[in-house]
């Protein structure tokens, strides 16, 4: 087949929700990909933080592959091997009490949504049912994780919502204050903003927000999806903020490819749910599972941590003499890169995939989200292809 061929019988057979860049990746290792016609690109955007250890890792492969050989998948009627050890090893390496597994970070916050929920309606009654969230949050796009979303853009289309959120500003510390009251449950935040333009909330709020869930006995949920697993240079963004949230949710990077959603539960979170009240045909599938142990094991590695962070400040010091570069964003190997106003990212990031680089959008930004193990040759050869295509835009 050629990449013609695959855009075509896309475009007849799938349905048309995404916008998708002109490049059908047939094959890739580690942080560089190849298409039909034999063209190589560098990854820049790792499946959207998915690809953590980049395109078919030697030790994930060989992971999957064994777990393949013994057992595909069994229900969650029975036990399995590598979710009980994928688990421990979550546990240990947080210190949390609990893991649900799912499939994905939508699904992953509809669980801390429904035990949040729950938890507030057994220690406050059943009006104790309102979830706090940040303006300019994504959180997924199931009918309920997009009504907690806080963009007006995604609050479209597909009426009713799921009710029970409330939006405050982040950094708002008296909008928040005035925003809790006894029918609150939780309050929900992603540390960085992904979706909404990898920005970074003020640490000193996140505090704040830990100190009033506290105050008020409610739970404190992070959204880890995109941060978590190693993205910005510890194993949880979490740890740099030095807060202790009842629940944090995980996918993209967990799996290193493969469909996860995880929810880490405290104490007192984990002893919520019971027999019956949440559930998943795949999650805890043995085959993802044995391939985030092997993410694991890789990412927890003596100075693999340190390296990201190392990659990190070498990008994002490199992208600030860019042409037309203005601002830099968000943490570790998540970065926001903020143009001038007459180049348009989505633009860039096209001229970029027509000239060997896979690169991500967030709202007006360019979105930088590679392996967390890639290569400095990989790194230098995709900061060239990106300033060439600034120069020229």
């Amino acid at each position: 087949m050629t990449d013609q061929d695959i855009f075509h019988k896309d475009t007849e057979y799938i349905a048309h929700t995404y916008q998708r860049f002109p490049v059908a990746v047939r094959c890739g290792h580690g942080a560089t990909a190849e298409d039909f016609e034999g063209n190589s690109y560098i990854d820049f955007g790792s499946g959207i933080g998915t690809n953590s250890l980049g395109f078919c890792n030697e030790g994930w492969v060989a992971a999957v592959t064994e777990q393949l050989r013994l057992v595909q998948h069994t229900s969650n009627l029975f036990y399995t091997m590598p979710d009980v050890l994928l688990a421990e090893r979550l546990c240990r390496e947080t210190g949390y009490a609990k893991v649900f597994f799912g499939n994905s970070g939508a699904e992953a916050n509809e669980g801390a949504i429904k035990v949040a929920r729950k938890y507030g309606r057994e220690k406050k009654g059943e009006r104790c049912n309102q979830i706090i969230t940040l303006k300019n949050s994504f959180h997924g796009r199931t009918v309920t994780t997009l009504a907690a979303t806080g963009q007006d853009s995604f609050h479209q289309h597909f009426f009713p919502f799921t009710e029970g959120f409330r939006y405050v500003e982040a950094g708002n510390r008296q909008q928040l204050q005035e925003a809790v009251d006894n029918s609150v449950c939780g309050i929900m935040v992603e540390l960085v903003q992904g979706e909404g333009g990898v920005t970074a909330i003020d640490k000193s709020y996140a505090k704040y927000v830990e100190e009033v869930c506290i105050e008020n006995g409610i739970l404190f949920l992070v959204d880890e999806v995109q941060t978590g697993i190693g993205r910005t240079g510890t194993f949880l963004c979490c740890e740099q903020y030095h807060i202790r949230p009842n629940i944090i949710t995980l996918a993209k990077g967990l799996g290193g490819g493969l469909p996860i959603g995880a929810v880490l539960m405290d104490d007192v979170a984990g002893k919520v749910l019971g027999p019956g009240q949440h559930g998943s045909t795949f999650g805890g599938n043995p085959v993802v599972c044995a391939g985030g142990i092997e993410v694991l094991d890789q990412i927890c590695r003596k100075g693999f941590l340190s390296d990201v962070s190392a990659k990190a400040d070498y990008l994002c010091e490199q992208l600030r003499t860019m042409p037309g570069v203005t601002e830099i964003s968000g943490m570790g190997l998540m970065i926001g890169v903020s143009v001038d106003e007459g180049l348009d990212a989505r633009k860039v990031a096209e001229r970029c995939a027509k000239t060997g680089l896979l690169i991500l959008t967030a709202k007006k930004k360019l979105r930088i989200m590679p392996p967390l193990n890639i290569t400095l040759d990989e790194i230098n050869k995709g900061l060239n292809i990106l300033s060439r295509c600034l120069s020229e835009i």
